[in-house]
Order: structure tokens, then sequence, then C-alpha cells
């Protein structure tokens, strides 16, 4: 039987800042028998602009998207917030291009967030990890809210030899970084992300661990302009420890 054939998208922050998760997701996904490719003509899905009102540009981007992936039986991001952009905002976005909306149809049965497709397609929860540290997970909002992604991420961390797996209290509130929420609004964003490192400490973790590199972006900058004793890595970082 012929290895599904997987495509990378991965993400703008994933591209300038965490390049090393893109290196872990493929790794894991060679583990689980699949067979990875990356297109480098990809760029931004186009969410940042459409958040911000810049509806034409985020369309243009967007549409760059949609003609990549034809080859691909499945395209994987290690991304909640982009792959609720790709399938649950760009019909909105091509609202009224009925050439666009076909293409799109086509690729959204495709487009998988990296927790996701594991448990839901490739029906693997037991990687082969191994972390023995205490760690507790932040559900990022789209993939929480768009997507309802929630207990995959969890079935995937218990399955981690070693790991102490503990929930924060309130694990649903949102860490305030929200992309550009955060550059429009600092002051209540910082504030958010306050109240999810609180809570985070609280627990008793080591690790704060996300499916969102925003999110952690975000919270790392607070933890070491505070000098915090917690530690954030994405979850393709767990799971690629052995």
């Amino acid at each position: 039987m012929a290895k599904p054939r997987v495509a990378l998208f991965i993400t703008c922050l994933g591209d300038q800042f965490f390049p090393q998760v893109g290196e872990c997701v493929v790794r894991i996904l060679r583990r689980v028998g699949v067979e990875v490719t990356f297109n480098p003509a990809q760029t931004c899905c186009g969410q940042p602009a459409f958040n911000t009102g810049y509806r034409d540009e985020a369309r243009a981007v967007a549409s760059r998207v949609l003609d990549l992936f034809d080859d691909a039986d499945y395209v994987i991001a290690p991304s909640g917030s982009c792959t609720s952009m790709v399938r649950v905002f760009y019909p909105e976005l091509f609202a009224g291009d009925a050439k666009r909306l076909q293409k799109h149809a086509a690729l959204r049965e495709r487009f998988f967030e990296f927790s996701e497709f594991l448990v839901n397609v490739m029906k693997v929860e037991d990687v082969g990890a191994k972390f023995p540290h205490r760690v507790t997970y932040q559900d990022s909002c789209h993939l929480l809210r768009e997507l309802g992604v929630e207990e995959e991420p969890r079935k995937l961390l218990r399955q981690v030899r070693g790991i102490n797996l503990v929930e924060m209290q309130d694990y649903r509130l949102c860490c305030g970084f929200g992309g550009t929420f955060s550059v429009k609004y600092p002051e209540v964003s910082v504030a958010m992300g306050d109240d999810k490192l609180r809570a985070a400490r609280e627990s008793g973790a080591e690790y704060l661990v996300a499916n969102d590199s925003g999110c952690l972006m975000h919270l790392a900058g607070l933890i070491h302009r505070q000098g915090l004793p917690l530690k954030t890595l994405h979850l393709a970082e767990v799971l690629a420890s052995q």
C-alpha cells in the first residue's frame, strides 16, 4: 500500500522564528508512515491581512495557497490558526467567486491541523515519544473554538512516556495574543497573558505546551521579561522527543 502523500504547510511564524517546529513535524509524520513533501513556493495563508481588514491583499495570498497542493493527499499545518483560516474563513474571503470556492472545497477536505491529522486521520496516539517532565497544555483559540480540536492534543500527550500532564484552571481562556490584536491592544493582551501564566504556574508545570507558535511567542516573551521558571514548547517538539 502506498504511503499517504502529505504536504507540510509551514506558518509564517514557523518559517521566521520556529523552524525547529516544522522539522519536528516532518520527523513525526515520517515516523508514523507518511511521505512528506514541502512546496517552497508557499507563503502566508492570508490571516493577518484578513483580520486587519485588508481583504484584497488577503485574497491575493490565499489564492496562491489554493493552487499549491493539488498533488498532495493531505496538507498539514502545525497551527490551528492557519488551519482555521483555510478551512473556516476562506469561503467568506472568496464569497461570489465560484471557481475559487470550488477550489477551496477540494482543499478543505484535505487540510488538517497536525494533532487532528495524527489522531483522527492516521488513527495514531502513541508516536513513540519520551518526555519525563510536568507539562500543561494551552488551547489556542482558533484550534479550540473554530476547529473543535480539544482532546486530540491531549490524547497524544497522554501517550508520551514519562510525562506528567496537568490541566490549568480555566484552560479554555485565551492567552491574549490574537495575532494583530496584541499589536492593537497591547495592554489587554499582556494582562490576558499574565492570567494565563499565573494559571500555568499554579499547575506546577515545568513546560507550557501549545499547538500554535503565536501563543508560544507571546507567552515566551512574557516569561522572559518576568524571569519566570517556565518553558514553552510546541506540541510537535514534545512528540519528537525520544
